[in-house]
């Protein structure tokens, strides 16, 4: 896989110091000596089986039941399992499933291209940026304004449907997710095709094309074979939606309203401890959280230690936060629905000069 497209297997070291010596280092130490960076092939082969078996069995009873629209309800456990897919995915991509390129670029590429549709090499690309620079308006993709807008400056000039849709964005947010597992497909496709793309190489974009036509074509057919068109249309609409309220559950609260870095004139010369740190939001909660959230409810340790397997990611989470306690560096952790609504109140907060203006506009 190569190194350039590659999500960042390890974390980048501290560029700041206190004390003569380097916040993030010790942390790293005690956090490598405890084995929490070992790799768990066998805890992701299991998860893996489990989603792939999942995925045949939805199919099975899919093509026993015939066209009928009770069906339609397979939705539900069709998007479960493809957000399963996705995380697998993304922890492929950070190398936290195993130090072997070249099976870590396999797993994503079946997980992601195969199973879902979306470009590995365009996700790994925009990822790679955010997990450089998180929550950095001029350097993050994922904070770029785009639907959604994340600082008051990037309000200016919105008029029309992007006016009413800031005005709005966070009454809107999860109905918009709704489209996030489509756009997800849509971003992918358009990077392959772009001159410009992140595809090093043109078995890399032959590769990638192939699989995603696969998975197009092995979507359709299965619909379309077990199902009426209407049917299949209704199921995978659902689906789809019900696929990108996952995602948006999963990413919304992890860095909305957190420390923005361009904000700060010093944070330049922020280490990668602070960087991170400072930027994420942990959401408390026990196995199933963990589960439903695939791990990113522990954004702090995540961002810390990219190549972290999953499993590890609570493991490490007392040092963590007892490491910050004792810098005195804001360790942000907050409950589910609090979570959700710090990130929503901070998207309300940010059109609120747009829906000043268009109250104060004559009728």
């Amino acid at each position: 896989m190569p190194q350039a497209t590659a999500l960042a297997p390890a974390p980048a070291p501290a560029a700041r110091t206190r004390g003569g010596g380097s916040e993030f280092s010790p942390l790293l130490r005690l956090v490598k000596g405890q084995g929490l960076l070992d790799h768990r092939p066998g805890w992701y082969a299991r998860d893996i089986a489990v989603t792939l078996l999942g995925l045949v069995a939805v199919a099975a009873v899919l093509l026993l039941a015939g066209p009928t629209w009770w069906s339609v309800l397979l939705a539900v456990p069709l998007a479960l399992l493809s957000a399963r897919a996705a995380f697998t995915a993304h922890d492929a991509g950070h190398a936290q499933i195993t130090r072997d390129r070249r099976a870590g670029r396999a797993i994503q590429l079946v997980h992601a291209n195969l199973l879902l549709g979306m470009s590995r090499e365009w996700w790994n690309d925009k990822h790679n940026r955010h997990h450089a620079n998180p929550n950095h308006l001029d350097k993050d993709p994922d904070v770029a304004a785009d639907v959604l807008v994340f600082a008051e400056h990037q309000t200016a000039g919105r008029t029309g449907l992007r006016g009413f849709l800031t005005r709005h964005q966070a009454l809107l947010f999860f109905p918009l997710t709704t489209l996030e597992g489509l756009a997800l497909k849509l971003y992918g496709v358009r990077a392959l095709l772009a001159k410009d793309g992140p595809y090093r190489t043109r078995g890399e974009r032959l590769t990638e094309g192939a699989l995603l036509l696969l998975h197009f074509a092995g979507y359709a057919t299965l619909l379309l074979i077990a199902l009426t068109p209407a049917q299949a249309l209704v199921l995978a609409l659902v689906h789809q939606m019900l696929f990108g309220v996952h995602l948006g559950l999963a990413f919304a609260p992890n860095h909305k309203g957190m420390e923005r870095p361009d904000e700060h004139e010093d944070s330049d010369s922020w280490g990668h401890l602070r960087r991170q740190v400072l930027t994420s939001r942990n959401i408390r909660g026990g196995a199933l959280t963990d589960w439903f959230l695939g791990g990113l409810n522990y954004q702090v340790e995540h961002h810390l230690f990219p190549s972290m397997p999953r499993p590890h990611l609570r493991l490490a989470q007392p040092a963590v936060r007892a490491h910050c306690r004792a810098l005195g560096i804001p360790y942000t952790e907050t409950g589910f629905v609090d979570s959700y609504r710090q990130a929503l109140g901070h998207l309300h907060e940010v059109g609120a000069p747009l829906r000043e203006e268009h109250a104060g506009r004559p009728e």
